[in-house]
């Protein structure tokens, strides 16, 4: 955090010195000031100007003071605060997109699975049709007409399901659920920041802040892209790893170079009971939490694969099936109930895959590991940070983990003398 530092104009305000040094001038102009005798006017006497010489001397030495201070406090760059504004439009404007287009998702989702399941259910209830109207009756024309387009809705309804497996409609709507949410806290941390500024009477933004911003904006839009063709996250990746939605080049070196040093004098909040807390919850987050979210996207993502594919093979099948409806032999008894029950039974998978929205509890468990394994890497920059100053406040940091934990302070406290009884609230 931004450390508050009183302005200099102030301190030149109110020093003894100043006012040591306007006491030595007034002294010395009046003991030099030359004595001469009254004499009769001659002439008019010249015009008194309105300020004396000592308060010129006071007021100059004054305004140079603020001059010299006033441009010691502002930034080099006098373009950082309206860049800031410019990236908080920007913020503002993302977090529409998103929450806009998550919106569209989530109608998509409901739409399709709706659409297809009415689909498979139509075309399974003309096959049955079909195989009825060719055994009741001689006539092809109805017959005919049934399986054909029992046989079209089932390649439809394949072709369809297809394309919702891959894209995962509840998926995109939680990504970018959480892409708006995300870019509403990045926004309201810079409003702060800003906030925190305007209060203090020196200026504490600085290009770091803009350039850190930026990264955050890019880290974000690389972690949930708005388009679909070409930028759109694989929805069925081979390894799973949680969502990564901040910079990544810090916190590699954070990784490699892991908590360094002990603190030996505790300042600006911190101090060794402190930095023992926080290695526990580290300790706690890396063994249990990121790696159990893990294991439970894992178990989610296998679930949702085999929905993904079970759902276009029923349907194929039941199209095969009702192609061979009404054939003279053993075919046509067989294509009737694979027609009818693999049709029946890919309507179920189809609700069970979006209606259940198993890929958005897939982002949900991914987004879950991301926000430890961010809280993690977070702790240990602070950590490693050998001078605290440059830390953020310890106390501020204590209390913002224990409230992303869910835990009061007398809870994480508790956490170096009883790790094993907290890690099993953590669940």
């Amino acid at each position: 955090m931004a450390t508050f530092q009183a302005s200099s104009i102030f301190c030149l305000m109110g020093s003894p010195n100043q006012m040591r040094f306007h006491k030595q001038v007034i002294k010395a102009t009046t003991n030099n000031t030359p004595k001469f005798q009254v004499s009769p006017p001659t002439s008019p006497p010249p015009k008194i100007p309105t300020r004396s010489l000592i308060q010129n001397l006071e007021n100059d030495y004054f305004n140079s003071s603020i001059k010299i201070n006033t441009t010691g406090n502002m930034s080099d760059d006098q373009t950082v605060i309206p860049k800031l504004y410019a990236i908080m439009e920007a913020i503002a404007d993302r977090v529409e997109m998103h929450k806009n287009i998550g919106a569209q998702r989530d109608n998509w989702n409901h739409l399709l699975l709706i659409s297809i399941n009415a689909i498979t259910l139509t075309a399974a209830t003309m096959a049955g049709l079909a195989a009825a109207a060719s055994a009741i009756s001689t006539a092809k024309a109805p017959f005919m007409a049934l399986k054909l387009s029992s046989t079209l809705l089932y390649i439809s309804a394949t072709a369809m399901l297809a394309v919702t497996n891959k894209i995962q409609p509840s998926q995109l709507a939680e990504e970018q659920q959480n892409a708006a949410r995300l870019f509403k806290q990045l926004h309201a941390q810079i409003q702060t920041t800003l906030s925190l500024n305007n209060n203090s009477v020196s200026n504490n933004i600085s290009n770091v802040d803009v350039n850190e911003a930026i990264d955050k904006v890019l880290a974000l839009d690389r972690a949930y892209p708005l388009p679909l063709l070409g930028e759109m996250l694989d929805k069925f990746p081979k390894t799973v790893e949680p969502t990564v939605w901040w910079p990544r080049v810090q916190n590699h070196q954070n990784r490699v170079r892991g908590i360094e040093g002990n603190l030996v004098h505790g300042s600006n909040g911190w101090n060794e009971k402190l930095e023992e807390e926080m290695r526990e919850v580290v300790r706690v987050l890396k063994s249990k939490d990121v790696p159990e979210y893990l294991r439970l996207t894992e178990i989610a993502l296998k679930v949702n694969r085999v929905l993904a594919i079970s759902g276009p093979i029923l349907t194929a099948l039941a199209a095969l099936g009702s192609n061979f409806v009404g054939s003279s032999s053993n075919l046509g008894v067989w294509g009737v109930m694979v027609g009818v029950i693999c049709g029946a039974l890919a309507s179920v998978v189809n609700t069970l895959e979006h209606g259940g929205q198993v890929g958005m509890v897939v982002e949900m468990y991914r987004s879950n590991a991301g926000f430890f394994r961010l809280m993690q890497e977070s702790i240990e920059s602070n950590l490693r940070e050998k001078q605290v100053e440059r830390r953020e406040n310890g106390g501020v940091f204590e209390l913002k983990v224990a409230l992303q934990l869910g835990r009061s302070l007398s809870e994480l406290k508790h956490l170096a003398v009883f790790p094993e009884k907290f890690a099993s609230k953590l669940f």
